[in-house]
């Protein structure tokens, strides 16, 4: 599966990761595991609430140096084993986020060998956000989510 990507709004990677598929669906929609590979260590995870259907919540509070985000959304696709799309834009029931940062969608695909293809995209609502996103280092900071999620899943896989 792919998407149309806009370079001036959307931000995006692909790796493969050494993870059978269903594992890392498995990481992204069950609560337990989203702690041990969600935001970049040192930094954690300290709350998890998943309510996976279209419309349902995805709440995930971080610790970041000392500080605490609750950062809140919903779930915009699911096709199981293949697409999750989420965003802050909105929180359960619809209702509009003040300040909306970014929609995600992670595409999962079979990799030769056992593995996952795995695409991040982070769509943003203006050129200026994305620019933000970039700035704050996503490729840095995604790309250390995914080797976290590869090392975790492989983890489970064992």
């Amino acid at each position: 599966m792919t998407l149309d990507l806009d370079p001036d709004t959307d931000l995006s990677f692909t790796r493969t990761l050494a993870a059978p598929r269903h594992l890392i669906w498995e990481c992204w929609t069950q609560p337990e595991h989203i702690p041990h590979f969600f935001i970049p260590a040192p930094h954690k995870v300290t709350a998890v609430d998943i309510d996976l259907r279209v419309g349902g919540r995805f709440n995930t509070t971080f610790e970041v140096e000392g500080n605490v985000m609750d950062n809140h959304g919903v779930w915009l696709d699911l096709v199981p084993g293949e697409k999750l799309v989420f965003t802050d834009g909105y929180t359960e029931g619809w209702k509009p986020a003040p300040e909306p940062f970014m929609t995600a969608i992670l595409l999962l695909a079979d990799a030769p060998g056992g593995g996952t293809t795995y695409t991040a995209i982070a769509r943003h609502r203006n050129p200026e956000a994305r620019k933000s996103h970039e700035d704050m280092g996503f490729f840095d900071g995604w790309g250390t989510v995914a080797t976290q999620l590869e090392a975790y899943a492989k983890g489970l896989a064992g």
